[in-house]
């Protein structure tokens, strides 16, 4: 098969989908090239969107009109807002998925996607021309030609799946590993490691005692992900809530040599915030209980989803702990859990486009670039997929996002200065700017960089601009809007007598509510919720993102200090052999780059600095 594409994406997970989506919405014929169309969008591990930090991630990605934050829309079956006592930045939204709903409506958007055509078959190798990528071989000895290709192999790169001493060869339960890239990779010269991951058991819902445990139900007003979502109409289910016990942790421990994990058999490393539950029990030796949430999997599904106990003990000893815990005494197990290990590349090897700095033409997201979660590889997919298509189609352009616009500039900056020695997961603590970059304001971060890049529609440009007009309007309103002191005193707000205050300026009192505003200013009781948000937020934190936005000042300008391609670093004098070693690996770009690598010393950059100013 001698056809040419523009791009090629291997893999057709959450990496893969958002790769592809925006490839092909960046203008470029694009090929996903997937083991099973069928599984195109699989949740292979949790039936869950969002969280902390995630969250953040998929309204991202929305914002730069990927597909994520509208699928889960579809496909949701509880909303929740994490975090809503306080306050906005730190808030994030978290959807559980009907997993086959999921799936569907992902691959109807995909198969709706201009530009993209799926294709099935295993890549087993990469076609290079002087060190320039172009194209993949697949299984059967068919070649496909493309001027750019974004691997997403997820799990699925050389993947071993280990239950308790048993191990068996696949990137996930019932689909086979892909052990043909990883000679490639490293034929680039690209330094290649091991990590590892799990999932826990499935459990019969028909067989839990749900009347002795405790609910967790969603949101009563319930708040979509995508901006394009006006309103969520799913009806919504309870998930249960049970804990390990002492019992059960007897059960664990006097088992630890039959573990994969601590008998020698897996040597990557594990996610630190998703522990196993018998690494959980080494971690957290005090501790007498773990919570495990019991998550349903869908409306039409009796299965559930233990969150917490992912494992890779035996199957006899999960069936016994397990039925040790409150509400489990009865239970059916459906699959036992399994650990994974796979290849992952070192992201020191990418520059800021998530591509190679070895070789051109090749785009790594997702797991292969030492990640954890569903968000956080839709979040490098997409920004692989636009680069990809700038690049294959010679347009001489580059689409990064920095520390400063967005979680995914965070991400994709903490992965290539500091590399990773464990499973990546994003959190808002990794941010300086949180208060600028928060869940709710998204859009007005990103869509108009990514409408001018080219990966954003016009459709969704004019909702929002709409809505950008709309917000500025409420703004100068609220900010002319002279509220008297009778007024004021007259709802119970304590203010200072020094000068005329404004209905903004109330609007950023803590104690102040909507309920009161409207009570002062009542013909601004129909102003739609999102705007009245955007400005109370903006009002509220005033004085914190004036200082926000006066750091973001000198970052900038230490990212604009540029630092040529050419540099010899031995020429630097006061350069330990570390530290030259440790910019030659990474090869920054910026100033404001070479100071975040790990391990990089502030004498180091001063030094650096002194040189590029000469």
């Amino acid at each position: 098969m001698n056809s040419l594409y523009d791009v090629i994406v291997v893999g057709g997970g959450h990496a893969g989908c958002e790769a592809c989506a925006a490839a092909a919405r960046t203008g470029a014929k694009t090929l996903l090239v997937t083991h099973k169309i069928s599984s195109i969008g699989e949740m292979s591990c949790n039936p869950a969107i969002g969280g902390l930090g995630k969250g953040h991630l998929v309204r991202e990605v929305d914002a730069l009109d990927g597909l994520m934050g509208r699928v889960i829309d579809k496909a949701g079956i509880q909303f929740r807002m994490l975090n809503l006592s306080k306050g906005a930045a730190v808030r994030g939204p978290r959807a559980q998925a009907d997993r086959e709903l999921y799936k569907k409506y992902m691959q109807e958007a995909l198969h709706e996607t201009a530009n993209l055509d799926l294709k099935e078959g295993a890549v087993e190798g990469l076609l290079l021309r002087d060190n320039v990528i172009c194209g993949v071989m697949l299984a059967d000895g068919s070649e496909i030609f493309s001027k750019a290709v974004i691997l997403t192999t997820g799990t699925f790169l050389n993947g071993v799946m280990f239950t308790g001493h048993q191990t068996s060869v696949g990137g996930r339960v019932g689909d086979i590993s892909c052990t043909g890239i990883t000679p490639y990779l490293k034929t680039l010269g690209l330094n290649i490691g091991r990590l590892k991951t799990g999932t826990p058991s499935r459990l019969n819902g028909r067989t839990i005692n749900w009347d002795i445990l405790e609910k967790q139900s969603g949101d009563k007003n319930p708040i979509p992900f995508s901006f394009l979502t006006e309103k969520l109409n799913n009806r919504q289910i309870d998930c249960g809530i049970t804990y390990t016990n002492e019992q059960t942790h007897k059960i664990i421990r006097d088992n630890f040599s039959k573990c994969a994990l601590f008998s020698g058999l897996i040597t990557g490393i594990g996610p630190r915030y998703c522990p196993s539950i018998e690494d959980k029990l080494v971690r957290f030796a005090d501790r007498t209980s773990h919570q495990i949430f019991l998550e349903p999997e869908g409306y039409d599904t009796d299965v559930v989803y233990p969150n917490g106990i992912s494992t890779s003990l035996p199957a006899d000893v999960q069936d016994a702990f397990i039925h040790t815990m409150k509400g489990l005494e009865n239970v059916e197990i459906l699959r036992f859990a399994y650990a994974i290990e796979y290849d992952f590349v070192n992201p020191q090897e990418l520059d800021h486009c998530l591509a190679v700095k070895k070789t051109k033409g090749l785009y790594l997201a997702g797991q292969i670039n030492g990640t954890t979660g569903y968000e956080e590889a839709a979040a490098q997919g997409l920004l692989a997929g636009v680069n990809a298509a700038l690049f294959a189609l010679n347009r001489h352009r580059e689409f990064k996002i920095d520390r400063s616009q967005g979680y995914i500039g965070v991400m994709v900056d903490d992965l290539i200065t500091k590399g990773v020695d464990e499973p990546y997961r994003m959190f808002t603590s990794r941010s300086e700017y949180r208060l600028l970059l928060r869940a709710d304001n998204a859009d007005a971060r990103l869509t108009e960089l990514g409408y001018n890049i080219g990966c954003v529609s016009n459709d969704r440009y004019t909702v929002f601009k709409e809505k950008e007009e709309k917000i500025k309007q409420f703004d100068e309103f609220c900010s002319d809007k002279i509220i008297s002191y009778p007024e004021i005193e007259q709802q119970n707000i304590s203010v200072k007598h020094n000068g005329k205050k404004t209905l903004k300026d109330l609007m950023g009192y803590q104690n102040v509510s909507r309920e009161t505003i409207s009570k002062l200013c009542p013909e601004i009781s129909s102003v739609d919720e999102q705007i009245y948000e955007q400005v109370e937020i903006n009002a509220k934190y005033a004085g914190y993102l004036k200082r926000e936005y006066e750091d973001i000042a000198v970052f900038k300008r230490d990212e604009n200090l540029q630092i040529r391609e050419d540099i010899d670093y031995n020429k630097i004098g006061g350069l330990s052999t570390e530290m030259i070693q440790r910019f030659s690996r990474v090869k920054p770009k910026t100033i404001g780059e070479a100071s975040r690598i790990k391990g990089v010393t502030p004498a180091a950059v001063t030094a650096l600095l002194g040189y590029l100013k000469k």
